[in-house]
């Protein structure tokens, strides 16, 4: 288990070093720089001069890489010029209502998942099968985008009944108490995170239903069904334990996807998440804020693939033993 967690830990440091690298020289060879976009056109130029040589953005590619990682080893993110305050205390407001979205959509989309995968195996051939999966399949073909359009438009709009944006009533919140916060927060989480999982449950659920179907055919689900044991007892004990062994391996390859619809899915409902707050980076070019969030983003699905390897020997002692 040691040697196993200590390769997937230099696996994951190479993989940051990389998407830090990349990211780092994608915006630094794009024209211009913060400043050119940021800047006001009233500050003197020795001024914006000024700081451009803090920053090392009047040096050579290769030198302002060499500052870049001398600050990322002392632990100094950088300061952020579009909202002219450190990077860490951004990523400190922000990165906990991401985790807070994903951590939500997880659990909910393997939960359904999950479910509908069961459901779809034990009713094999069956119209609840067929029209499982022609209902999954349809949310699961929709951009993500779209479909958060979609609801905002039904559930916000034309049927007034969750919020559209933000993570509180921004009006009455001061008069709420501590259970009507919550709700209220409860309920602009909605939306979202009905999105991610819509987006993210058919996928789960096909996975789901071929582990199961795989397991129903192997020789001690035969025998255990030859011995009486009822079909209910069959799927819960015996089939659906050893058809979850490949779902934990699925989750750490979610991780990307749901990052990647966070991303629109915070944009269209105005959620302050690492999402949202990189997208407004981007487009302001702030090269410390875009390249934190870029490698925090990366880290998250670098923690999730190492647990999901990590769950996976544990759950199966073959892994242990290689």
């Amino acid at each position: 288990m040691r040697r196993l967690l200590a390769g997937r830990l230099l696996q994951g440091l190479a993989v940051l070093w990389i998407v830090a690298t990349f990211t780092f020289t994608l915006l630094h060879l794009a024209p211009g720089d913060p400043y050119s976009y940021h800047g006001d056109r009233r500050i003197a130029p020795e001024i914006l001069a000024h700081w451009r040589h803090v920053y090392c953005l009047d040096r050579p590619l290769p030198a302002q890489y060499g500052c870049y990682l001398a600050s990322l080893a002392r632990g100094d993110l950088g300061f952020s010029i579009s909202q002219s305050r450190p990077v860490r205390d951004i990523l400190i407001d922000y990165v906990p209502r991401t985790l807070e979205l994903m951590t939500l959509a997880l659990l909910l989309s393997f939960a359904v998942g999950i479910a509908l995968g069961v459901l779809e195996a034990r009713r094999r051939g069956t119209f609840a099968d067929w029209g499982s999966r022609g209902i999954a399949l349809f949310f699961y073909s929709m951009p993500d985008f779209w479909l958060a359009l979609m609801l905002a438009l039904v559930f916000a709009y034309w049927l007034p009944i969750f919020p559209i944006s933000g993570i509180e009533n921004v009006i009455d919140a001061p008069t709420f108490d501590r259970w009507q916060r919550m709700g209220d927060h409860l309920r602009h989480l909605v939306l979202p995170v009905t999105t991610l999982v819509l987006m993210m449950c058919a996928g789960i659920a096909r996975f789901q239903r071929a582990a199961m179907l795989d397991v129903i055919r192997l020789e001690f689900v035969v025998t255990a069904r030859a011995k009486g044991v009822s079909e209910n007892v069959i799927a819960r004990h015996h089939v659906l334990r050893n058809a979850l062994l490949p779902i934990i391996t699925l989750a750490g390859l979610t991780l990307p996807m749901l990052l990647g619809g966070a991303v629109l899915v915070e944009l269209v409902f105005s959620w302050p998440g690492m999402g949202y707050v990189t997208a407004t980076a981007i487009g302001s070019r702030d090269y410390a804020l875009v390249t934190s969030s870029v490698l925090v983003t990366s880290a998250l699905v670098v923690v999730g693939t190492i647990a999901a390897d990590l769950l996976y020997a544990l759950a199966d002692p073959r892994v242990r033993a290689a």
